[in-house]
C-alpha cells in the first residue's frame, strides 16, 4: 500500500497471493474469476494512481459492463483514461476471440436447431453489434443439425431484392434439408416489415418445390427476436 497525499493505493503486489487474478485463475480456474478481474488479468498493469483491478472495474463501469464490452470500437476504448491502443487492442482480440467460440461447434457434435429461441441464442451475440441490416441462411440437415451458416445479403431487405436461386444455391450444393433465414432490425424493433413477409413468403413456396423446407424466418431486436412462421403462421 502506498500513500498519495490523503489517499491510499493498494497495488497488487500488496495483496495476499490467493487473492491475485492470475494466481485466483491458476488455482481456481477462470470461471471462478469476476468480469473485473478478468479484464484486469488482461489489462496487466494500472496507473499510477490506480491498481489495475480498480482500473478494471472502472473500465466497465464506463462503458456499461459486458453488454457496453461487446459494442465498444478499438478506438472508442483507447481514449479511456489509462487504456491506450495496446491495452484496447488486447480486450477487443479476446471478445472477438470469444465471439467466434460461441459459433462454432464440432463436426461431431452438431448444434442442433429446435427453436427459434435456438436461433437466436447463436446469432444474437453477432448480429447484435450490427448498425446494418444483414440476412443469414442457417443450412441444416434432416435431423435439423446446423451444417453451415451463410452470409447472404447486407443491407436492407426493402432496398436489396432477395433473389430466390441466391438463397438455395448452397443449401443445394449442401444437400441441406430444411433452412432457416435470419435477419436483424438495427433499430431493436424486430417486428416484420411488408417485405420480411413478402421475401418469407416467396422462399417458403420455392423451397417446397425444391424440397427443402424452411423451417422459419428469424429477426433478431435488441434482446429480443420475431418468428414469422410462428407468430404469424404460414405467410
Amino acid at each position: 500500500m502506498i500513500s498519495e497525499g490523503n489517499n491510499f493505493i493498494h497495488r497488487i503486489a500488496d495483496m495476499e497471493s490467493d487473492e491475485r487474478p492470475r494466481e485466483r485463475m491458476q488455482k481456481n480456474g477462470a470461471e471462478a474469476l469476476s468480469n473485473y478481474e478478468l479484464i484486469a488479468i488482461l489489462l496487466r498493469t494500472g496507473m499510477k494512481n490506480e491498481n489495475v483491478i480498480d482500473q478494471a472495474k472502472r473500465m466497465l463501469l464506463t462503458i456499461g459492463g459486458l453488454y457496453g464490452l461487446k459494442k465498444v470500437s478499438l478506438d472508442e476504448l483507447s481514449h479511456l483514461r489509462g487504456i491506450g491502443l495496446a491495452k484496447a487492442a488486447q480486450i477487443c482480440a479476446a471478445v472477438e476471440l470469444g465471439r467466434r467460440f460461441s459459433v462454432i461447434h464440432d463436426e461431431n457434435d452438431k448444434l442442433m436447431i429446435q427453436s427459434a429461441e435456438d436461433v437466436y441464442n447463436i446469432v444474437y451475440y453477432e448480429m447484435s453489434t450490427f448498425n446494418h441490416e444483414e440476412l443469414w441462411i442457417l443450412n441444416l440437415d434432416t435431423r435439423h443439425r446446423l451444417i453451415a451458416t451463410d452470409r447472404l445479403y447486407k443491407g436492407s431487405l426493402n432496398n436489396s431484392p432477395v433473389r430466390i436461386s441466391e438463397v438455395f444455391q448452397k443449401p443445394i450444393i449442401r444437400n441441406a434439408a430444411a433452412i432457416i433465414m435470419v435477419h436483424n432490425h438495427p433499430s431493436g424493433d424486430p417486428k416484420p416489415s411488408s417485405a420480411d413477409i413478402v421475401v418469407t413468403k416467396s422462399v417458403q413456396q420455392a423451397g417446397s418445390l425444391l424440397e427443402i423446407k424452411m423451417l422459419d424466418h428469424i429477426i433478431i431486436g435488441s434482446k429480443k427476436y420475431y418468428s414469422i412462421l410462428k407468430d404469424i403462421g404460414d405467410v
